[in-house]
């Protein structure tokens, strides 16, 4: 029998002990436990001669985490959302059924306790219990003898021992509530109303990405798990909403990386009669706030390196970015060829119906995204490769659109919205005809979005932010599967 199956044996054998002597294993009747750091909020800040016994009694509940047992006495450690307190159990106070049932409870177990506070001979707060419960008998040990888990599979496999074991994660993730509460405070107090959009759809947009496909059997169609709820937030616009936003899932049948999960959380809002240069401003002036809120400074450290969000922020056209950034010679901009050349021979594959937009977005990730630590805007996106985006009205071949990158990442993706009915047909025409053997173009266009924009959208322009990597930034995490709480993985072997 190796260790694990040994230790799970050991568990259960108590477990089975327990039961005989009557203890309920699993018992709902442990009422009103008071928040650990509630008790006294100021805790082991407090000296010890400072501390006097008011004489209240007080109900903890939480798991053990570590255990020191002395014969007729022990101290145990139990862990509550709030935080940890120490509990001294004493056979004469508890007797000695009790007690002799208490030497069976292991660490990881769920416990009640009640009785009064005192502290310590070295100071440390504590309650001296005057009885005991069993809530919840753990059947399984935490892991590494109950010092922490470290292996990072695991740690995203079994996000609940993560969760047990690691504060620090627990952290992120209230950091990460945070986030999602301010952002939609922010939106709210400026007149934005938060609404739902299908996240099954007949036919997939609002982006180029494969889609997870499924059926629906009693209307006989198949359906798209969503990949962008823009096409339907826009026809919200047409409706006679003047701002909206939506803060949900989308789903996407790509890799997996630091950066990507198939399933991940997007903000979108959208504005009537504003411009991209407006979202601009407001999204400066959001992120910026949301970090002081969150870190308070807008200067964040990431993975060693300093990140300054004052505002001003940067602003580059791709253009402007390729030649102060990525290093290509201006004139080489101005010619088609040209740039279709340098992109082949830095080794990027373009499809033959590519052309020199497509070839200059490439560029643009390989030589300068990545340098993009400070947050910085970056404008003017080829025509090309932005097919629900409003042309620029003096450079057509030219979009009004922004990506913002902040430590080399896409956070935000926004544009002022292309409204033109017969202009929006024509672009989705043209990039099926394109689309070869490209999965992430959909051969079907979405024709009762052109029916809404015919009916009239009013001027727009409207964003995404990706939430999961703005966790990320605020909260130092290397990864997307940090700051998502169940990320995707591959099964474990032999399951």
């Amino acid at each position: 029998m190796d260790q694990t199956s040994n230790l799970l044996k050991q568990r259960r054998d108590k477990a089975k002990l327990l039961a005989e002597s009557g203890v309920n294993l699993f018992s709902n009747n442990f009422k009103a436990p008071n928040p650990i750091t509630d008790i006294l909020p100021q805790g082991e800040t407090l000296a010890a001669e400072a501390f006097e016994d008011n004489g209240n009694t007080y109900r903890v509940a939480g798991r053990i985490m570590s255990m020191r047992k002395f014969g007729k006495a022990a101290f145990f450690h139990i862990q509550d959302e709030t935080g940890r307190l120490q509990v001294y159990a004493k056979r004469d106070l508890l007797g000695e059924e009790t007690y002799n049932q208490f030497k069976k409870f292991d660490v990881g177990d769920i416990v009640g306790a009640h009785g009064r506070l005192f502290r310590t001979k070295t100071g440390e707060l504590s309650i001296e219990a005057a009885g005991l419960q069993m809530i919840t008998k753990s059947m399984r040990p935490l892991p590494e003898k109950f010092h922490g888990l470290t292996d990072v599979e695991t740690r995203y496999r079994q996000r609940y021992v993560d969760l047990i074991v690691n504060p620090e994660v627990r952290d992120t993730f209230r950091k990460r509530v945070d986030i999602i509460r301010l952002m939609r405070e922010f939106l709210t107090n400026r007149g934005y109303l938060e609404v739902e959009t299908p996240m099954m759809q007949p036919v997939p947009g609002g982006a180029t990405a494969k889609p997870f496909k499924t059926h629906h059997k009693a209307l006989g169609i198949d359906l798209y798990l969503r990949i962008a709820p823009e096409l339907y937030l826009k026809r919200l616009l047409v409706g006679g909403f003047e701002k909206v936003f939506e803060i949900n899932r989308n789903f996407r049948n790509e890799g997996l990386s630091t950066r990507h999960n198939p399933e991940f959380t997007m903000l979108e809002f959208y504005q009537a009669y504003a411009t991209y240069h407006d979202l601009m401003d407001l999204t400066e002036e959001m992120i910026s706030w949301l970090a002081d809120e969150v870190t308070g400074s807008m200067e964040v450290m990431y993975q060693g390196q300093p990140v300054d969000l004052s505002p001003p922020w940067k602003r580059y056209t791709m253009d402007e970015a390729l030649v102060e950034v990525g290093g290509v010679a201006p004139d080489l901009l101005k010619d088609d060829a040209a740039i279709m050349r340098l992109a082949r021979e830095k080794g990027i594959e373009l499809q033959p119906e590519a052309g020199p937009g497509k070839a200059k977005t490439e560029l643009f990730e390989l030589l300068v995204e990545e340098k993009l630590i400070n947050p910085t805007f970056v404008t003017s996106y080829p025509t090309e490769v932005s097919p629900l985006a409003r042309a620029n009205e003096e450079d057509p071949s030219v979009t009004d659109r922004f990506e913002l990158f902040i430590t080399g990442r896409e956070i935000a993706n926004a544009f002022s919205e292309l409204n033109d009915p017969d202009a929006q047909f024509s672009r989705f025409e043209k990039q099926i005809a394109e689309r070869g053997e490209d999965e992430e173009v959909h051969p079907e266009l979405d024709r009762d979005y052109i029916r809404a924009l015919e009916y009239g959208m009013p001027s727009a322009a409207g964003e995404g932010i990706g939430i999961d990597r703005l966790v990320m930034l605020l909260t130092d995490s290397p990864s997307i599967r940090d700051v998502i709480l169940f990320p995707h993985l591959k099964p474990e072997a032999g399951q």
